[in-house]
């Protein structure tokens, strides 16, 4: 899915790819001409500051989205997935583990990660899972009810397609 938007929107516009990317890192919709976080319409000038481009520069990706079926059909459904712990997990005294796969279509990681989290005893709050078919850099990201002891950390990079492994 990602190499169709690179390919509609990236070789000859790199900006309005940077604004595709935007959107989908954060669930933003692209509909009505106007960009929606759910409900919520988000001013063309905020998003540009976001990506780093011109406000010109949206409203063209916006327009050449919406013109396009195939890309229009993914970018008006897109939706925020929530509340995400991450960002909050220190001060709630919880655990972070991050996790890139080397191939985020092995099957198993998941399954994996959080099995080693179970046996440890922690429960899993929250799992975050980008879709590699929509993220260039997709990521499986688990927020236990507590810190996670160290000895987990090689055990998970034992798990089939584990390439990295960040606990914070």
């Amino acid at each position: 899915m990602w190499n169709k938007i690179q390919q509609q929107l990236g070789p000859n516009h790199p900006e309005r790819l940077k604004v595709a990317r935007l959107c989908i890192e954060n669930g933003l919709a692209i509909r009505d001409d106007g960009i929606y976080l759910n409900q919520i319409e988000i001013p063309t000038a905020r998003i540009a500051r976001a990506a780093g481009v011109d406000r010109r520069t949206v409203v063209e990706a916006v327009r050449m989205i919406h013109r396009d079926r195939d890309l229009r059909v993914i970018f008006e459904q897109l939706q925020s997935a929530g509340l995400s712990l991450k960002g909050i997990a220190k001060q709630l005294g919880l655990g972070v583990v991050e996790i890139t796969a080397s191939d985020p279509k092995d099957v198993g990681i998941l399954a994996g990660a959080s099995k080693l989290l179970a046996d440890a005893g922690i429960s899993i709050r929250q799992a975050l899972v980008d879709d590699p078919e929509l993220s260039p850099e997709p990521k499986l990201t688990l927020i236990g009810d507590s810190s996670v002891p160290g000895n987990i950390i090689p055990e998970m990079l034992k798990i089939k397609g584990v390439a990295r492994i960040s606990v914070y």
